[in-house]
Order: C-alpha cells, then structure tokens, then sequence
C-alpha cells in the first residue's frame, strides 16, 4: 500500500469533476491491461451450485409486505439462487465478434470491482468454512475449513449465515483513475441492496453488521494473508451483512471469537491476477482507502418511523425476473410521459420501513436525500424538486437550497411522501450539461441528484465516506428496480460536475454534497446487440473441471 495519507475531504474536493476540467484518470484506455473481470482462487476446492433462479415464484410486489414470504430452506439450492440473483450472471451481449457479459447487480462501467464470500455453519450438502462466490463458474470455492467444524457454526448462532464483500479498486481505477475509489463505493451500496432484495425473495433477512472493523473483516474472509495475493490485485474489506433464515431474531456473531477460529483451520488457494501489469496504481486510492479504515464500533439501531404501506406496485411479474431483466438504459427516447402515480411510487419505496428492502438493513437514519430534474411527469410543471427521506434532512436542505425556492407540496402527492417543488423550469439542459453533458439526463422523464449529509459525518467518522456512497447505491438500485416493475428503465450516473450541481442549488458549503445522479425514462434499444443465456457456458466448464482442467 502507498505510504500516500490524503484526507477524505481532501480526496473528496481533488476528485471532483469541473466544467473546467475532469478528475485525473488515465488519458486512454490500455485494453491490453483491462482487468479481468472474474476473480478466482487458484488451488481451492470449488461446489458447483445449482442454476434454480428460475424455480423462484416469489412475486416483486410481495418483497414490500412483511410477513408475505414464508422462509425458505436455507439449503444449498437457495443459497444458489440468492448468490445468482445478487452477483450472478445475468446475460451476455454480442456485438460482432465482441462478447461482454452483465450481472444482476449494477457497476460502474460494468467492470464490477466487488467480490462476495459466504460464511456457512455449514449443512448436509455443504461444509462449514469461508467460502468465495465464483461469479463466472456460479461456484463456491472454499477458501477456510475450521478444525472445529462445530465452534464454527455455533459461533455463527442459528438460523443464518454471513455475507462478505470487499473491492477491488484496481478494476475501476484502470478506466476512472483518482475518482474510481467513489465508484467502488457505489458499486458495494447496489451489491448490499441485490443481496437484500434476493434475501426478501426467499423470506429471508439481512442486517449490515455495522459494528465490525476492516481489520476484522480482512481477518475473516482471509484478506489480509498477503502469500495468497503475493502476485494478485489486493481486495479491500468493505461489509458483513447477517443473513436471517429463521423466524426469529438471532444474536449477532462475536467478531473477535470469529475472527480467532479462523486461525485454527485450513487456508486454501491464491488469488489470481487480474491485469498482466499496472502503468498505474492511482496511490491518491490507497491513500484515501486508509484514511477511510474502518475501527470497532459499537452497533447501532434505526428504527424508522411508522409509515402507511406502500402503494400497489402494478405488476405480477416475480421477482427473479425483475432482478435478472434490469438493465443499464444507454439511451432515452426524449418524448415518453411518466405517470405521476409511478414517480409517487418509485419515491415511496426511496423511504426507510420495517421489514421493507432494502433500506431496513442499514442501522442509521437516511443520509441521502435526491433532489429531482423532472422533466416529463403527467401532472407535475417540469421544474427542481427536493426529496429529502428524513425530517433532519428536510432542515439541512432548507437551510442550505437557494432562499427563493418555494417549497410547495406538488398535486396529489401523498401526505407522507416528503417531495417539494422548488423552482418551475424547463431544465432539461441543466440536467444534461450537470451531468458531464449526457444526453441520458435529459432525454428521460426525470433525473436526479442525490446531496448527502457530509461535513459532519466525514469529519466526525471519515469511514463513514463509505456508507454515504453505500446508501446513495442503494437508492440506485431501488429506482433500477421500481423502473423495470413500471415497464421503463433507468441507469445510474456517476460522471457529473460536483460543485456546479452546489452552485445551480445554492450550496456554499461542505454540508451537503452530491455523491451519484441517476436518470429514469423509456429506453431506445440499440438492435445491434445480440443477448445470450447467461451460463450456457457452464456444462463446457464443469466438464472440464471434472477432467482436471479446470481452476
């Protein structure tokens, strides 16, 4: 790692990109170094797992009401289908002789820097131990079996298991250079709300364990064993997230009781490489990444207030479909009209309820808060709109705005939905021109902006910089979601000039900053691509594998 310290508000103001000029990056791209897309561990024992997404018969709309799914099993079957519809494949596009594949969880580039690990008690089909998820071979490669299979699983308490997720920052720093850090951070908020929507499919639940450290996620999922990386792309630690299988409520594992059992068991396999070689580290990374390290803290709740439920979602189409259907829209078509009860909806599901995904598994009170470019919305003047998801949020929001914006409640909006008319106004190019001049900010029926609450959370904690853009993915892939149920599409952005979107808002300061924008419309397809079945390759592979060919 650098021996580079940079703050993270210094870091934060030195990647911002301006009208002036972008955050520095590399000048071109270097195909020849292009990260690998699929990390594996060279020398691990690999479990197949079953390709049943598809069995799942879960409808979308009873993710929002508690208690509608009963809990599955957690056998080795479900924990497939949850691993396939939060990391896994999702298709593969053809152009030519160019093939690239999707996943069900969203990335920056599609270059997807997070990985994922399982920590099982084990079951009759699977071993207990640390397991990576091998994206392209949709497997379980084991990276830890405890001496004491028994210690392990009891210490994981019953009724669940736990999810790692760490980063890769190398894969986004080689096309987004200095800025990347922000995006990986994104990337891990979608990854933490994929894995909460594909738990609430199978009557599951997930809580972010906010209290561990870095260190001892590192610990646990064997990221800090520096002979397993000696020629590989290091990963940064990033979440544990509790996963919930039983009816009722377990105690959450002692990170330090853990975290020693794994000194008393097997380690097996080594990373691979992913690029042949680095013109470029991007130490400015590194060194933002330790300022961000994360200490042992203690766990918190948030309880969020009572709210109605929510309103119908007009769909029946389950949730496997959904999940594995959204797409990344390039493109809008510039004239569709949104219904006003889809955007009362889309935003309903943005506001923290219990029980509800995916914001119920983060233990703090919203820190995101959007603020809405609409341009084409049946029923509403195109103009600004301010959405903010919590009653401190709405004060930050009305100190800190332009004084002249009024603040009106906009036609039928539901009582309990906080969103403000600002200003009225055709801002379509001010959406385009914020938003590093995409025409896919302007062509769609609304975009956004999403201002966080950062001075006083960075300073007081900077690894809390991380959680800003978790929350800020998470809002992402709900509005990702809430568009495919409505029949559009949406993306997320996260090119856009910084300080201007402060400027066009009136924001002279640090106490709120814009973190990511997203835009939502009726997409154009582009007929020059060709999709495939996502893991037609997998027979080939694990014929292979049987053969001894495989990794």
């Amino acid at each position: 790692m650098s021996e580079i310290i940079i703050s993270v508000e210094d870091y934060h103001q030195r990647t911002k990109h301006s009208l002036q000029q972008y955050a520095r990056g590399p000048d071109a791209l270097d195909w020849d170094t292009q990260p690998d897309p699929f990390r594996t561990y060279n020398g691990s024992e690999r479990f197949e797992l079953p390709l049943r997404a598809y069995t799942l018969s879960t409808r979308y709309a009873d993710l929002f009401e508690p208690g509608a799914i009963a809990a599955a099993a957690p056998s080795l079957d479900n924990i497939s289908v949850l691993f396939e519809l939060s990391m896994g494949l999702s298709s593969w596009k053809v152009y030519g002789a160019t093939r690239w594949a999707l996943r069900n969880n969203p990335s920056s580039g599609n270059l997807h820097p997070t990985e994922s690990y399982l920590v099982s008690p084990g079951n009759e089909e699977l071993p207990a131990g640390i397991f990576h998820y091998h994206v392209y071979a949709h497997s379980l490669e084991q990276r830890f079996a405890p001496d004491d299979a028994a210690a392990f699983a009891a210490n994981l308490k019953s009724g669940g298991f736990l999810v790692g997720l760490s980063s890769v920052h190398w894969r986004e720093a080689w096309k987004y250079g200095e800025r990347a850090y922000r995006y990986c951070q994104h990337d891990v908020g979608h990854a933490i709300a994929t894995f909460h929507y594909a738990t609430a499919a199978l009557g599951w639940r997930v809580h972010l364990l906010q209290g561990w450290s870095d260190d001892q996620i590192a610990g646990l999922l064997g990221l800090n064993r520096a002979d397993d990386f000696a020629d590989a792309e290091a990963e940064s630690p990033d979440a544990i997230l509790q996963v919930i299988t039983g009816a009722a409520e377990t105690a959450q594992p002692d990170a330090v009781e853990l975290c020693a059992l794994t000194t008393q068991g097997t380690w097996r396999g080594r990373a691979n490489r992913l690029s042949p070689k680095h013109y470029s580290d991007w130490d400015v990374i590194d060194g933002v990444s330790a300022s961000c390290r994360k200490p042992v803290t203690e766990d918190h709740e948030y309880t969020p207030p009572p709210m109605p439920v929510l309103s119908d979602c007009n769909t029946d189409v389950d949730a496997a479909s959904i999940i594995r259907d959204r797409r990344s829209a390039q493109a809008f078509d510039g004239q569709s009209v949104l219904p006003l009860s889809t955007l009362y909806r889309m935003l309903d599901c943005l506001l923290p309820r219990a029980g509800v995904p995916p914001f119920d598994a983060l233990p703090w009170q919203p820190r995101i808060h959007p603020i809405l470019f609409v341009h084409r919305v049946d029923g509403l003047h195109p103009g600004l709109f301010a959405f903010p998801r919590s009653e401190n949020g709405e004060r930050l929001l009305r100190e800190n705005l332009r004084e002249h914006f009024d603040w009106t409640r906009p036609p039928m909006c539901p009582d309990w939905l906080p969103l403000y008319h600002l200003v009225s106004a055709n801002c379509r190019n001010a959406a385009r021109t914020l938003s590093c001049h995409q025409a896919i900010a302007a062509d769609s029926a609304f975009s956004l902006g999403m201002l966080a609450e950062f001075s006083h959370n960075v300073v007081e904690a900077p690894w809390k910089y991380r959680q800003l853009f978790w929350e800020a993915g998470m809002v992402g892939q709900s509005l990702y979601l809430e568009a495919e149920a409505a029949g559009i599409s949406g993306t997320g952005i996260g090119c856009f000039f910084d300080d201007a979107v402060h400027e066009t808002l009136g924001i002279g300061d640090t106490v709120l900053q814009s973190l990511y924008h997203f835009t939502v419309g009726v997409a154009l397809r582009d007929t020059r691509l060709a999709s495939l079945p996502p893991y037609r390759h997998l027979d080939d592979l694990r014929q292979n594998d049987d053969e001894g060919d495989g990794g």
